[in-house]
């Protein structure tokens, strides 16, 4: 399952009933998985050290959302994580967080291509390569 994690999904039902603690994010920080994380936005695992830090997105990044079944958000910039002093495995996905650091998963989405990130690379994301949806025809509600 991509998408919101259960807490962001009950934040967004509440917002659209005008709740006024829900009021979005001005800015988010992308995060890399090398796991599967799971519904409620445990399992998560970033890769540790070796100049691996989340990367910064603010809503200018992303165009509006387009489609049904599922609705779909995509980015509209390159977005580039900086260049590995060594091995951070193999990334599957990647997760939207409230801080650079810590911080609360919102949201997460399946990479199209799993990576092998090694010593000397460069994790980048062309524009449209990273994917927010909701209501993916395949949630059991």
């Amino acid at each position: 399952m991509a998408g919101p994690v259960d807490v962001e999904e009950q934040d967004i039902l509440n917002g659209i009933l005008q709740d006024p603690a829900y009021a979005g994010y001005a800015t988010m920080h992308i995060g890399l998985s090398t796991t599967t994380p799971n519904e409620d936005g445990t399992g998560f695992t970033e890769p540790v050290g070796n100049a691996y830090a989340r990367v910064a997105t603010t809503g200018a990044d992303w165009g509006p959302a387009t489609g049904t079944a599922p609705a779909v958000k995509s980015t509209t910039a390159v977005k580039t994580f900086p260049t590995a002093t060594g091995s951070w495995g193999t990334v599957t996905w990647f997760g939207l967080f409230t801080a650079a650091s810590g911080g609360t998963p919102k949201w997460t989405g399946q990479l199209t291509t799993q990576r092998a990130v090694a010593s000397g690379d460069v994790a980048s994301f062309q524009a449209g390569a990273l994917q927010l949806k909701m209501g993916d025809p395949t949630d059991t509600y």
